[in-house]
């Protein structure tokens, strides 16, 4: 009997190896188209009001370092874009100061929330894109913040609490100031990890007691008391108003049930 000679072995060992690993690669491929899908579950471009999924809060004070009550005077569609006030609320009022707050109706789970704003320049302030829930929804405190600090808005402050439990804040310095022209930022949020995003970059990743409660989406603008160290004093400067152009949420799903990104990979 005649034998192959080594090449031969070896080349044929090379064919089956790499007709193994195409299966594979289509196997996982396949297996993913199957199961895993990307919906983008809202998209506005905020030119209006959207009765039907956002609420504008008014009336009502967060209370400790929100030195404001919500009015829905404070925000305004106009220019295409949405424009959130921090103004006056009157010279005998307590608090003195009125901000604005803009929130959704639906809860959210995991997915990719994003949005293209400009935010407000001015010590003592805050502009926020965030996801909440808490006991107002008969939920646990669970939150994912991007905060400018209206002190310096060449960074942006990165921020989650799971169950009350916070602490986590990260700061990045951006190398651009935010408020003199429109920036998207984002955040994917998993089961075990979130993703901070600015322009499309990923910039920081946290890993540890991740919130799990679906939530609202909910952007405001507010000037704080009590937390100076934070975000320096408030000086009165109104009215102050922050831009936002854009927003969306994008869920994922799979096709046998619904379930995160990470169980399956990207």
């Amino acid at each position: 009997m005649v034998g192959c000679s080594q090449r031969e072995i070896n080349e044929d060992v090379i064919i089956e190896d790499q007709e193994e690993e195409a299966m594979e690669e289509h196997d996982i491929t396949e297996e993913k188209d199957l199961t895993y899908k990307e919906i983008v579950v809202l998209e506005t471009d905020l030119e209006e009001h959207d009765t039907k999924r956002f609420e504008i809060a008014n009336g009502c004070s967060n209370g400790n370092m929100f030195d404001c009550t919500w009015r829905r005077d404070n925000i305004s569609f106009e220019d295409e874009l949405m424009k959130m006030t921090i103004d006056s609320d009157g010279e005998d009022a307590s608090p003195k100061w009125s901000g604005s707050e803009y929130r959704s109706w639906d809860f959210f789970s995991y997915g990719l929330f994003e949005v293209r704003m400009k935010p407000i320049k001015n010590d003592g302030v805050v502009s926020s894109f965030f996801t909440y829930t808490g006991p107002s929804d008969n939920n646990p405190w669970d939150e994912i913040d991007i905060e400018f600090l209206g002190r310096d808005t060449s960074k942006v402050q990165f921020n989650y609490f799971t169950n009350g439990v916070g602490n986590h804040e990260y700061m990045h310095d951006l190398g651009f100031d935010a408020s003199e022209e429109f920036h998207t930022y984002g955040f994917e949020w998993l089961p075990d990890s979130i993703t901070w995003f600015v322009d499309g970059e990923a910039i920081y990743t946290a890993t540890a007691n991740i919130p799990s409660t679906p939530s609202k989406l909910m952007m405001n603008v507010w000037p704080g008391t009590g937390v100076n160290s934070w975000l320096k004093a408030f000086d009165g400067n109104v009215p102050l108003t922050a831009e936002y152009d854009w927003i969306r949420v994008t869920q994922y799903e799979w096709d046998r049930g619904t379930g995160p990104l990470s169980q399956i990979g990207k």
